[in-house]
Order: structure tokens, then C-alpha cells, then sequence
């Protein structure tokens, strides 16, 4: 079975990440010791670092870690953006981590067309710098896990993989499919050779006119079938890590309904796209309801922490109660 823990990236206020340097900054972030304690509490067997984070330990700090993460059988993940990941790629050993997970671009909602005709030059540099880093991260013995970050397709991860040989696979995340307008199971069962590590990820789905939102919720509460794409998982690794992740405080608008939006992609076929559609159409909300986060709705610190953690809690109780936690 997967090796489940938890991910920073959906407790980016309780960690301080989420408007830092602002006046909405969260006055008492709990750091990466509370994220630590958070995950053994929840019983985590693997554990995503941030980079940004990790990287400020000294070295007594980072021995600490990397002691106290055996001690507890907690399996480590890196994860980097594609302009620290050498750096990524030297600390990862220092902690016991074999994976790197590296997002790409910072495109969001599969939204190519904002970037104008500078997609194909930033597909590139991708190309360039994952070509660059993929021998790196052999020497070191480690694997790149480049994810789905709501910007490139299956089609377009696997043929990356292909181009840079043994040093990348993939961080799929089980939600994002639905980002570039792909059906979740599809998506999971064209990565599952290549995979490296999992983000476990649900959504809210709410229709609009031009497409659909996709909001945050506990993992178990949204549309993704988990009970379908977690055994395609493990049939082809059964050793993978996998860690929750809840959404971003920022509902995410995927205007595929509009034709500006599919500026970018290459021609996809209707059966393709009317099964990522119906995957998007199960449990939807009703147009009327609140879609803002408690963040997009400028709630006070306790509130934004609470929901945060919350979302977690109940994620790791709906895996629990599915015996994978």
C-alpha cells in the first residue's frame, strides 16, 4: 500500500507561508517543528519538506531532522521549484530524502493562454533545465518527481520523463487532472510507470459559465475516486509515498469553456474531453453556493488555522477509515 503522509502545501497559513511579509501574515506560524509534530499525531509515514523552509536549518538542525524522521519510520520528500532544484538535489541526502518532487511552471488552471505566445519558450526552458538536472540527480542516487502542477497534460509529463531518462518520473496529483481538462482515472492510469511520489488532493467542483471552480476540501469529501485510481497506483509501484494535500486559499477557475483558454494545447479528442467533463459533473455544488475560502473571505487568524487543520484531520479520518492510514 501507499506510505501516507502529509504535504505543506494546504497548511500554507498555519506554516507561515501564506502572505508572509504581509499584514495578513500569520502572527504564530508553527514552523516545521509543529509540521512535525502535526504528522506524527496523524500517524504520517512519509513527510514533504518545503525547500524554502528546510534549507534555513544549519547543520545540527538538519541532523536532528534526518534522526528524528528514522526514528519515527517517516519517509522524507523534497519538494523544490525547477530554479532551486540542484540545490534541492544536493540537501535531499542530508535528510535520508530519494525524491525530489519539482513543480514546473507557475502556470495555475491550466490557463496557458495568460502566458500569451510565451508557453512554448517557457516548455523550453523546462526542457532545458530538467535535461540539466536529471544526471545531477543520478549521482546522487535520487529520482526528480515532476508534478502536475495544473500545467502540463499526461501525455506531456510522460514525454518528459521519456526525454530525460532514469532521474525523472512523476508526483502525480490526483485532483490537477481536472486542471487541464483531464478525466482523474485516465490521468492516473497513463503516469502510473512513471510514478515517484503522490499528492493526494480532492476539490469541490462548482459550474459557472465558462467552466468550472475547483475548491479545497478534505481528501474523501470532493469528486476525485480514490477507490479507483489508488489500487491502479499500487499496481505498478507499490512502494510509492503519497501525502495529503489539501487545495490552495485560492479557488481555482477553469475557464475550458471558453475558447481562449484552450490557446496552447494540442487538438484533444471529444471522447477524452466529455470524460473529463462527466468526472467534473459527480457531487458538483449548486452555482449558488459560498465558493470563497475563509482566506478569499478575509477571515481573522484563529478562523483561517482552524479551517486549515481541520481539513487535514478529517482527510486522515477518511483515509483511516479506508484502512490506508
Amino acid at each position: 500500500m501507499l506510505r501516507i503522509g502529509l504535504n505543506p502545501y494546504g497548511l500554507t497559513y498555519t506554516l507561515g507561508l501564506q502572505g508572509a511579509g504581509t499584514p495578513r501574515a500569520n502572527p504564530h506560524p508553527i514552523g516545521l517543528s509543529g509540521y512535525l509534530d502535526l504528522a506524527e499525531e496523524l500517524g504520517a509515514r512519509a513527510i514533504e519538506l518545503d525547500f524554502g523552509m528546510a534549507r534555513a536549518l544549519d547543520a545540527e538542525d538538519i541532523a536532528a531532522l534526518r534522526d528524528r524522521l528514522r526514528a519515527q519510520d517517516i519517509t522524507p520528500i523534497i519538494s523544490a521549484g525547477l530554479a532551486t532544484v540542484e540545490d534541492a538535489i544536493a540537501f535531499a541526502p542530508r535528510v535520508g530524502a530519494s525524491v525530489v518532487r519539482v513543480g514546473l511552471t507557475p502556470v495555475l488552471c491550466g490557463d496557458r493562454a495568460e502566458l500569451g505566445a510565451g508557453w512554448p519558450e517557457m516548455v523550453s526552458n523546462v526542457r532545458r533545465s530538467l535535461a540539466t538536472a536529471a544526471p545531477v540527480a543520478v549521482q546522487h542516487g535520487l529520482s526528480l518527481a515532476i508534478e502536475d502542477h495544473q500545467d502540463f497534460t499526461s501525455a506531456e509529463l510522460i514525454e518528459l520523463c521519456e526525454m530525460c531518462g532514469p532521474g525523472v518520473g512523476i508526483c502525480l496529483d490526483t485532483a490537477n487532472a481536472l486542471s487541464v481538462g483531464e478525466e482523474p482515472v485516465a490521468f492516473a492510469s497513463a503516469v502510473a510507470p512513471w510514478l515517484r511520489h503522490v499528492h493526494l488532493k480532492d476539490y469541490w467542483v462548482q459550474w459557472t459559465d465558462e467552466g468550472y471552480r475547483l475548491i479545497r476540501c478534505p481528501v474523501g469529501d470532493g469528486v476525485i475516486p480514490f477507490g479507483t485510481i489508488v489500487p491502479i497506483l499500487t499496481a505498478h509501484q507499490p512502494e510509492l509515498t503519497a501525502c495529503i494535500e489539501i487545495g490552495a486559499l485560492y479557488a481555482r477557475h477553469i475557464r475550458l469553456l471558453t475558447p481562449k483558454w484552450w490557446q496552447g494545447y494540442p487538438e484533444r479528442p471529444a471522447r477524452e474531453l466529455a470524460a473529463a467533463l462527466g468526472a467534473a459533473r459527480v457531487g458538483r455544488l449548486p452555482e449558488s453556493a459560498e465558493w470563497r475560502t475563509p482566506w478569499e473571505l478575509e477571515a481573522d487568524a484563529q478562523t483561517l488555522i482552524d479551517y486549515e487543520i481541520g481539513q487535514v484531520r478529517k482527510s486522515a479520518a477518511n483515509l483511516r477509515a479506508l484502512g490506508w492510514l
